[in-house]
């Protein structure tokens, strides 16, 4: 009697679910989309495929879209735990440039959205992940050149003096070099700018919560802190971004108030400018530096003095949108050259190859420096029926990123150092 052939065996896994990531999902976020069934499709599909590094990076970040970060950031410990290189490919071929960017684990705010900058184009991304606990791989994928991604941060700060390290003589092109993201913390920044002619930058201290009580119970003057004003100030805590815990604080009662709100063992304070315009209206502009030119990326209207694109006047106002339409269209031969010494002295301070800044102006017109940062969000994905003239704006700055790129490969090494 003849053997029963076996029966075949049925593989039961999951089709392999395709990597999403940052760009095409904050489009679904933008669009209005609920990212909530996607997520949850996900997870179900970990659940069948637990090595699927990848989908795990997607649930951290559609769980950082809907603002749930503890979830989000632990999704992203499983991802990197398994992978720790994440390709997004070129779309056009052939493939002009590889850039490895480098990156640390974290949320949105914790390194440059280099996919954004390159999405669509022929520039092959790969993004290698290190940190605590997740070293250099041994083998690195090809590349043409590194951009070091990680953003400053009093977190980030081991990191980048370790990457600093490893990358010193690195063969290849590096942008972005660690020790210079490092100078970029409000304090070092504002001691780096202050003396610029041209720029107002109030002194940004990080001062320990037992001064602040001392003068929030009237034992120490606010003066004693800054040395060039007194309240009104701002302040906000350590390593904070999108104005997390940022409050305008008028008196010392209210400066009370905020440290019974807030338990973080030391804060940034700063002198308030007053900004407002003589209609009312307060601007904050995002500029980005590349090679040293800059580069509009929004300006943002409001009301109130604390500017956020998101959350100012500009998706429901026409007016609001038809002056920054004109201010990106006349940048380059208005605001450009107005402040085009101190763009200048920004690039040669910071020696960054990218860098972003926010801003305002005084009232009597100086440019008044709130922030620079190498990690702002920099992107191309408000409505294009509302917003139809900031999709050439932005392609504007997508080719200056990616001509220094290839102008990176050019330039001898020595010389980039």
């Amino acid at each position: 009697m003849s053997a029963k052939p076996a029966s075949p065996v049925t593989d039961t896994r999951p089709a392999k679910v395709p990597f999403i990531g940052l760009p095409s999902l904050m489009r679904m976020a933008m669009k209005g989309l609920d990212l909530t069934p996607l997520g949850l499709r996900l997870i179900e599909y970990v659940k069948l495929n637990s090595a699927a590094a990848e989908s795990f990076l997607d649930i951290a970040t559609i769980f950082q879209l809907k603002r749930n970060r503890e979830f989000a950031l632990s999704m992203q410990a499983e991802a990197l735990k398994m992978q720790q290189i994440y390709r997004q490919p070129a779309t056009v071929n052939p493939v002009a440039v590889r850039v490895l960017a480098i990156m640390g684990p974290g949320d949105l705010m914790a390194n440059t959205p280099v996919e954004f900058l390159v999405e669509d184009s022929d520039v092959e991304l790969d993004m290698l992940y290190v940190g605590p606990g997740i070293p250099f791989p041994a083998e690195l994928p090809e590349c043409d050149l590194i951009f070091v991604a990680i953003g400053e941060s009093d977190h980030n700060r081991p990191l980048l003096e370790q990457v600093d390290r490893l990358i010193a003589d690195w063969p290849q092109p590096v942008l972005n070099r660690p020790k210079r993201i490092s100078q970029l913390a409000r304090d070092d920044a504002c001691a780096l700018l202050k003396p610029v002619d041209g720029i107002v930058m109030p002194t940004t201290r990080r001062v320990d919560r037992e001064q602040l009580e001392g003068v929030a119970r009237r034992e120490l003057p606010m003066t004693a802190l800054l040395d060039d004003g007194d309240f009104p100030v701002i302040v906000r805590p350590i390593d904070s971004h999108a104005g997390q815990g940022l409050m305008k604080v008028e008196t010392s009662a209210a400066l009370a108030d905020y440290l019974g709100q807030h338990d973080d063992a030391a804060l940034y304070v700063s002198r308030f400018v007053e900004y407002r315009n003589t209609d009312g209206l307060y601007r904050k502009y995002r500029i980005v530096l590349i090679q040293g030119r800059p580069y509009v990326c929004h300006l943002a209207l409001s009301r109130h003095w604390m500017v956020h694109y998101l959350n100012a006047e500009m998706l429901d106002n026409p007016e609001n949108r038809e002056e920054e339409a004109r201010f990106m269209a006349n940048f380059d031969d208005t605001f450009a050259v107005k402040h085009q010494a101190a763009f200048h002295e920004i690039h040669l301070r910071t020696g960054l190859d990218y860098v972003g800044i926010d801003c305002g102006e005084t009232a009597d017109g100086t440019l008044l420096i709130f922030e620079i940062d190498s990690n702002m969000i920099v992107h191309a994905l408000d409505p294009v029926d509302i917003f139809p003239y900031k999709q050439p704006q932005m392609q504007k700055v997508f080719a200056a990123f990616r001509e220094m790129l290839i102008r990176a490969l050019t330039i001898p090494y020595a010389e980039q150092r």
